[in-house]
């Protein structure tokens, strides 16, 4: 790990040792080793300001991190050649495991809201921001588009949609995604789980349908898997600004 990195990685992963040694190796598994976390940060995709809603936040690992960021910059210690966190970005998140839940509230205390719940029958709050990283794949493909509608709906107009998926056209990588998720299903003891994966050209057509501009770029750097992040943006005058500030250059950093 780059060393810039180590002091927010361990203040993003320590809260979780109240949550037991389970939830804390978990999470420090998860920010070492998946690089969706560190790329919302690295490449500044997160406004300032606003409220942000994860949906499916599990426990809470990105919550976590966006508050540490935070107290991570105030303090003076930051990469150097990152922009600025979230600063007054407000955030909570919804997960449907209790156990999940559990951890993430004994992690994060009651700094950030995070709320049991089924994602598909909650309705969402108004928002700013909605991250689903590795979400929708766990839902049949007509539970994926009611969950895109109610997100689409919940976001304010120039709100940004943040989505992780694996690309079902990706070949190897794509079966090495499908073998790994059915392990992990197996590890849990799951045994009726079934993933529902469409294409990456499928996931912006699901996306631009709902009046979204849509940027994708590879997020699986240093993993084997066929992982791809969507950047939507819902239409409105913030999209306006949000353009103007080089989304194109910005995620031209990710290739």
């Amino acid at each position: 790990m780059d060393p810039q990195l180590r002091p927010l990685f361990e203040a993003a992963t320590r809260p979780y040792i109240r949550a037991g040694q389970y939830a804390w190796h978990f999470a420090r598994g998860k920010l070492r080793h998946d690089p969706v976390f560190f790329s919302l940060l690295r490449l500044g995709l997160l406004p300032d300001r606003g409220s942000l809603l994860d949906l499916g936040c599990g426990q809470g690992i990105l919550l976590s991190l966006l508050k540490a960021a935070k107290e991570q910059h105030q303090a003076g210690v930051w990469p150097r050649d990152w922009p600025a966190p979230p600063l007054n970005l407000g955030s909570r998140g919804i997960e449907r495991s209790e156990r999940r839940v559990r951890a993430a509230r004994l992690a994060l205390g009651g700094d950030v809201q995070v709320i049991q719940g089924d994602l598909r029958e909650l309705e969402l709050p108004q928002c700013s921001v909605i991250t689903m990283l590795d979400v929708l794949f766990y839902l049949a493909k007509e539970e994926q588009e009611r969950l895109l509608d109610k997100a689409a709906g919940a976001l304010a107009a120039g709100g940004l949609l943040l989505v992780r998926e694996t690309d079902a056209g990706g070949g190897f990588a794509f079966a090495m995604s499908r073998w790994s998720e059915r392990f992990a299903a197996i590890l849990r003891g799951d045994f009726r789980q079934r993933e529902h994966y469409r294409s990456a050209a499928e996931w912006i057509a699901e996306l631009e349908g709902r009046g979204f501009s849509v940027e994708s770029q590879p997020m699986s750097e240093g993993t084997p898997f066929s992982n791809v992040l969507f950047v939507a943006r819902k239409a409105g005058p913030e999209a306006e600004r949000f353009d103007n500030t080089g989304i194109e250059q910005v995620l031209h950093r990710l290739k």
